[in-house]
């Protein structure tokens, strides 16, 4: 009977699932146990990757802060990983940090990270948990030729586009403004610039034409912040000024030597002016050109400053947009690509507006440096710029008719370029 039950049992087929399926059940529990640790594996791994790019990025950030210094990119990189949770699990070791080298980085930072973590499954024929690393670099990366740089760091909105013309500035546009609308374009506005940048956020609009926009970037430097007024005698006084009537004969100063520095208490015109190859500094006046001014020089600079000292008023420019402007900066020297400059004592203001305008007939070859004040430029009758750079505290572009900048041979130099921190590796 015993044989007999045993045949039956090795013919059952019930049988003989149960003995495949006792057989095959270490491979089950082998395979879900393994499974669950590479979930759990690389769930660690993202994470930790997470943490090592967020504190390489807190590292680039410190090292602009700090004008590329790397004291404190160790405490930097600590305060970002506690701060956003990132020691958990807990970190085996100090972070890694060093400085690597790369085409167009500036100020980078590599961080490394480890962890081990003993896993559920594996920890039972493994002697020791595996190390998990995780590595990123982060740089501040040379993107974008920028000839509008809005240097106001507040809230308010830094450069506007608005009107019904077409602004083609054939390079990028970058403000400090740390506002949600930091750079604006409205109305039927059609703007050419690429990139558009900002500390703050950037309103999306179709007016932007395509450009490549980069929101919550870094903090643009001022490109002239080490460029100085150069010495003077002071010439203040009516008598010192250059003041021309629609019907008076022209006024011939193309004697000025280039180079030379030419003081005058105000420029007010209203007919023919022919400046020389000079710098031309204006003690406590201002720079006026009305609808039938007629300005011209080759290699010059205005300079708009006062000689008394402390914070005392500094003139604006206002060229009338029936007025022809054909003037370029000097190529060479001090101001080297500068056509006006502004005293950085002028006050900070959003409200003081210095307009630039002029007619079809018109060229402006140069920098525009008002870093405490407003410019408007304004193309109402079609205004050519030649390697235009404009830096100031806002910028404004209206009017109906277009704006056209172009370079043909490229700012050189005088070139500015922004910094973007990215994960580079």
């Amino acid at each position: 009977m015993i044989k007999q039950a045993f045949k039956r049992l090795w013919n059952d087929k019930r049988g003989n699932a149960l003995i495949i399926a006792g057989a095959s059940l270490p491979l089950v529990v082998g395979s879900a146990g393994l499974a669950s640790d590479t979930i759990q594996w690389a769930l660690w791994k993202r994470q930790l990757q997470r943490a090592a790019d967020s504190a390489a990025l807190a590292g680039v950030y410190d090292r602009l802060y700090r004008n590329g210094s790397t004291a404190n990119v160790a405490a930097a990189i600590n305060d970002d990983l506690t701060r956003h949770d990132h020691t958990k699990p807990a970190l085996l070791g100090t972070p890694g940090v060093d400085h690597p080298t790369g085409i167009n980085w500036t100020n980078p930072v590599r961080v490394t990270l480890n962890i081990r973590e003993k896993l559920s499954f594996s920890s039972f024929f493994m002697p020791s948990p595996p190390i998990i690393t995780a590595q990123a670099t982060g740089a501040a990366v040379a993107t974008g030729v920028y000839c509008v740089v809005s240097l106001i760091d507040t809230g308010a909105t830094g450069i506007r586009a608005t009107g019904n013309g077409s602004i083609n500035l054939g390079c990028g546009m970058i403000t400090n403004s740390t506002s949600l609308t930091a750079a604006i374009a409205t109305g039927s506005s059609q703007v050419d610039a690429t990139p558009v940048a900002a500390v703050g956020d950037i309103q999306d609009s179709n007016n932007w034409g395509g450009a490549a926009l980069l929101p919550f970037t870094v903090k643009q430097k001022d490109p002239y912040s080490e460029v100085q007024i150069p010495t003077f005698a002071a010439c203040k006084g009516n008598s010192n000024s250059i003041s021309v009537n629609p019907n008076q004969t022209p006024v011939n100063r193309t004697s000025d030597l280039a180079g030379s520095v030419q003081c005058v208490s105000d420029m007010n015109v209203n007919g023919t002016l022919m400046l020389g190859s000079a710098t031309y500094v204006i003690d406590g006046g201002n720079f006026s050109a009305g609808a039938q001014a007629n300005i011209s020089c080759t290699g010059c600079t205005i300079i708009l400053t006062n000689s008394a000292s402390g914070t005392p008023t500094i003139g604006t420019v206002d060229i009338n947009g029936g007025a022809k402007i054909v003037m370029s900066a000097p190529s060479t020297g001090t101001f080297d690509g500068i056509l006006f400059y502004q005293d950085r004592r002028a006050p900070v203001s959003a409200t003081v507006v210095n307009k630039i305008n002029g007619n079809s007939d018109s060229v402006l070859g140069g920098a525009f440096y008002f870093p405490n004040q407003q410019i408007q430029v304004n193309g109402n009758a079609g205004l050519d710029i030649t390697c235009g750079q404009f830096v100031s505290y806002i910028i404004e572009f209206a009017g109906n008719g277009s704006i056209n900048n172009t370079c043909t041979g490229g700012y050189g130099n005088n070139r500015i370029m922004g910094n973007h921190v990215r994960l580079v590796a």
